[in-house]
C-alpha cells in the first residue's frame, strides 16, 4: 500500500474526499445526477507550528475533522432540502436569523457540535463509569474496575451502532462509507480509478475514524488501569481531562498504521478493521461513481499512480481485480 494522503467521510447520499486543505463533496442528487462542491479548509494547525507537534496534532486534527465533517454534512443535506425552501421558516429558524443574522449557519454548527459532544460524554463516559461503579463492591480492585468500565463502553458503542443502523438512511450512509474506503484503497493499490476497480477493492481501511474511536476506547482502558483515582466524580473528571492525551496517542498510532505495512502494526490494526464491519457496507455501482467524482475533484490519481505504480497495480490490487472479475463472470452466468 502506498500512502496517498486522501481522507474522507460519508455524507447524506454522497461522499466527502479531502486532500490537504482541499475537499470535495460528491452527492447523488434526487434527479440522479452527481453534483460536486469543492472548497478549502485552513485549520488552526496549518497556521501554528506547535499544533503540528506529535501527540498535540491529534487533538487539533480531531477537532478540525469534526468541523469539516459537519460542514460537509450540511452541504449534502442542502441538496435534499431544496424542495422545502419555499415553505415558511419555523419559529426557531426565524429566531436564529434574528439573533445571529448571516452567522446563523455557523451558530447551528457550533450548537450541534456542543450537543453531540455532551451526548457522547454522557453515553460513552458517564454511563460506563456509573455502570462499572455499581459492580465496585464485587470487583474492589480499581484496575479491574477500569477494565470493566472499558468493556461497558465498547458494548455501548456496538449497541449504539447496531441501533442506528436499523434506519434506511444510516444503512445507505454506511454503504457510502464503504464506497469511500474502496475508492481510497483502489488508488493506494495502483488500480485505475474506475467503478469496477473500486468495487473490487476492500471496504476496510486502517485510517478510518471507526478505527480511531476503537483505539481511543482501548487506550483509555490501559490509561485508567494505571491511573487510579478514588471517588466517582474524581474518576469522571480524570476521564474528561485525559481525553486530549488519549486522543493524541490514538492519532499517532493511526497515523503510523496508515503509512506502514509492518506486520506488528497490521496486527494491532486488525481489531479496528473488524469494527468497521459495523460502520461500512458493500456499496453499489452508483455510489462508487460518486466516490470517484469526489476524489477526482481534489486529487490527480493518474499522476500519483504513474509515480508510485509504474509497473501497474501491486500484488493485492491485481488479486482483488482478478477475484472481482471472476465473481462477476459467475453472477452473469
Amino acid at each position: 500500500m502506498k500512502y496517498s494522503g486522501i481522507g474522507g467521510q460519508a455524507v447524506i447520499e454522497g461522499i466527502m474526499m479531502k486532500n490537504g486543505c482541499a475537499y470535495a463533496v460528491g452527492v447523488r442528487k434526487p434527479d440522479g445526477n452527481i453534483e460536486v462542491v469543492k472548497d478549502e479548509y485552513h485549520g488552526f494547525s496549518e497556521r501554528h507550528a506547535f499544533a503540528r507537534l506529535p501527540l498535540v496534532r491529534g487533538v487539533f486534527a480531531f477537532v478540525e475533522s469534526l468541523t469539516v465533517g459537519l460542514k460537509t454534512l450540511m452541504i449534502s443535506a442542502s441538496f435534499y432540502g431544496e424542495e422545502e425552501e419555499e415553505t415558511e421558516p419555523g419559529a426557531f429558524e426565524k429566531w436564529l436569523e434574528k439573533v445571529f443574522g448571516e452567522k446563523a449557519e455557523k451558530a447551528v454548527m457550533t450548537l450541534t457540535m456542543v450537543l453531540a459532544f455532551a451526548m457522547a460524554v454522557v453515553l460513552f463516559m458517564w454511563l460506563p463509569l456509573f455502570l462499572a461503579g455499581l459492580l465496585k463492591p464485587l470487583l474492589g480492585n480499581l484496575s479491574m474496575l477500569a477494565f470493566v468500565e472499558g468493556m461497558f463502553r465498547l458494548l455501548l458503542f456496538i449497541l449504539y451502532i447496531k441501533l442506528i443502523s436499523r434506519t434506511e438512511d444510516i444503512r445507505r450512509t454506511f454503504m457510502y462509507h464503504g464506497a469511500e474506503h474502496k475508492c481510497i484503497n483502489c488508488v493506494e493499490h495502483g488500480l485505475p480509478l474506475e467503478p469496477d476497480n473500486v468495487l473490487a477493492s476492500s471496504r476496510f481501511h486502517k485510517r478510518c475514524g471507526t478505527s480511531f474511536i476503537f483505539l481511543v476506547m482501548m487506550i483509555s482502558i490501559l490509561f485508567f488501569m494505571v491511573i487510579r483515582v478514588e471517588g466517582l466524580l474524581m474518576r469522571f473528571a480524570s476521564r474528561i481531562l485525559l481525553v486530549p492525551v488519549i486522543a493524541g496517542v490514538s492519532y499517532e498510532f493511526l497515523r503510523l498504521a496508515g503509512r506502514s505495512d509492518n506486520p506488528v502494526v497490521d496486527l494491532f490494526s486488525r481489531p479496528g478493521l473488524w469494527m468497521q464491519r459495523l460502520t461500512t457496507s458493500e456499496p453499489d455501482r452508483s455510489m462508487a461513481e460518486v466516490a470517484i467524482a469526489a476524489v477526482e475533484a481534489v486529487f490527480d490519481w493518474k499522476a500519483y499512480e504513474a509515480e508510485n505504480f509504474p509497473d501497474g497495480p501491486d500484488a493485492l490490487g491485481k488479486k482483488l481485480k482478478e477475484e472481482y472479475a471472476l465473481q462477476r463472470a459467475v453472477q452473469e452466468g
